[in-house]
């Protein structure tokens, strides 16, 4: 027992560690720190940033709300068919999971279709994390600071998952 809680630490990323990349995501609620993985997610991770370094998520919206489950956010206008679909990295291949506060790529059915849109967890979500028959979602990294303004995006008025009135991204960069 003691050997699987070993193995399951070096897997488990350790928040806020000196390989983590930090992104702020600032709304017009209020700005969310999360710390992206690279050691872990490096093919998310790159994507992710690539979208950052590019200002692709100023002017987007936090979109869709389900509360006790996920935010979903991008920038469907500036989306576009020369935005290539990265291959999925699974929890069960890089160890992250799907807990309160994780940072996920949104796909379609296609478990190798996530471009830019991206969700942050309102709670565990074990079945987001698959499984042996199951692809997952790609967790890559975890919020910091400012999973209150998470809970307050997932509890906004919304129709069909969809919010009444999306959250602005005012701006995503990097921090460090």
């Amino acid at each position: 027992m003691a050997i699987v809680a070993i193995a399951l630490a070096i897997i488990v990323p350790a928040w806020g560690a000196t390989t983590d990349v930090r992104v702020a995501i600032v709304t017009d609620r209020g700005e969310i720190e999360v710390a992206l993985d690279p050691v872990h997610a490096p093919i998310t991770v790159k994507n992710f940033l690539s979208f950052v370094d590019a200002k692709f998520y100023d002017g987007g919206t936090f979109f869709r709300a389900i509360p006790g489950f996920v935010i979903q956010g991008g920038n469907k206008p500036h989306e576009s068919n020369a935005d290539k679909p990265i291959v999925l990295e699974p929890p069960i291949k890089t160890g992250i999971r799907n807990t309160d506060g994780a940072i996920s790529m949104a796909r379609t059915n296609n478990p190798d279709s996530a471009v830019s849109e991206f969700f942050i967890c309102d709670g565990d979500q074990a079945r987001l994390d698959g499984g042996m028959n199951e692809p997952g979602y790609a967790a890559f990294g975890h919020v910091l600071k400012g999973m209150e303004i998470v809970r307050l995006i997932a509890r906004l008025p919304a129709q069909n998952q969809m919010l009444v009135t999306p959250v602005k991204i005012v701006r995503v960069y990097r921090e460090r």
